[in-house]
């Protein structure tokens, strides 16, 4: 496998002066149109010096006239719960995750930390992306590549990204990564924990993890249930062999993540920060 590699690093240099507000003509910019814009002003594309100030006026535009979620059913709202007390830090979710949507090593969509109670007791987190409610990423992407579902869903959209790593730089979570190469490698973790179900992503694009929405989607069109038929279930919830991830929907309170939701103690990452992530999890003893 090739080592990662960084790009070379670019001149520092101005940033493009604001464009000039045309609300009754205003348009989602093409890929082409940002590039020019971009380029034009003698711009870096990385560009995240300006993510710790008020978006261009040009971006906020876009932000505030992206159409409403589009793709998936407002009936649904999908969840995940995961329970820290019961994960072993196995990373059969990881390597599933991996195999299943055709991830590098280094650019993993479902990554393990291992951190510590106040009692110095062990303890395994994964994270995947939290398809945050209020999701950072959706609001900074000035060409609605990253955007939220009717399902609540955060989707990407690779034929409109146009790799700008907004999305990348505003997600307090670190879940997106870029590809800066065109991948021709091997994925190691094929055929034994799982075949690819999804097309590798482009050069130049920001992915990361969809909770398996192509399982979810073919599931509800042929009648099955998300969270419990496992055809249409997430790979790192099916794997896990000592049931410590469940998925669901949330607008149903009989489903499973629902009563626990609603019974027994849960945190979510950052809810300081006001992105209601939609992954929920049930801390271990000596927590909290």
């Amino acid at each position: 496998m090739a080592d990662y590699q960084q790009p070379p690093k670019q001149p520092e240099v101005k940033q493009p002066k604001a464009v000039a507000p045309t609300p009754e003509n205003l348009h989602l910019l093409s890929r082409r149109d940002f590039m020019t814009l971009l380029i034009g002003g003698g711009a870096s594309l990385v560009l995240a010096a300006t993510l710790a100030q008020p978006l261009d006026t040009f971006a906020r535009q876009i932000s505030e006239t992206r159409p409403a979620g589009h793709e998936g059913d407002s009936n649904f709202h999908w969840v995940m719960v995961i329970d820290l007390s019961r994960c072993i830090g196995c990373d059969y979710c990881v390597w599933a995750c991996q195999a299943t949507n055709d991830t590098k090593d280094d650019m993993r969509w479902n990554i393990r930390i291992d951190d510590e109670t106040p009692l110095g007791e062990v303890f395994h987190v994964t994270r995947p992306c939290l398809h945050c409610t209020h999701a950072p990423c959706v609001e900074v992407c000035p060409v609605s590549a990253t955007y939220h579902r009717a399902d609540g869903l955060v989707a990407m959209d690779y034929n409109k990204c146009i790799g700008c790593r907004y999305c990348q730089t505003a997600c307090p979570y670190g879940a997106r990564s870029f590809n800066w190469f065109e991948r021709s490698d091997e994925n190691p973790r094929v055929p034994e924990w799982g075949t690819p179900e999804v097309q590798r992503r482009p050069r130049g694009v920001v992915e990361k993890c969809t909770f398996c929405v192509h399982r979810i989607d073919a599931g509800l069109a042929n009648g099955l249930m998300p969270g419990v038929d496992e055809d249409a279930t997430p790979a790192c919830v099916n794997i896990c062999p000592v049931n410590a991830r469940f998925f669901g929907n949330i607008n149903d309170p009989n489903s499973t993540v629902s009563r626990i939701i609603s019974s027994r103690p849960t945190i979510r990452l950052r809810e300081d920060l006001g992105t209601e992530p939609n992954v929920y999890y049930i801390p271990p003893e000596g927590l909290v």
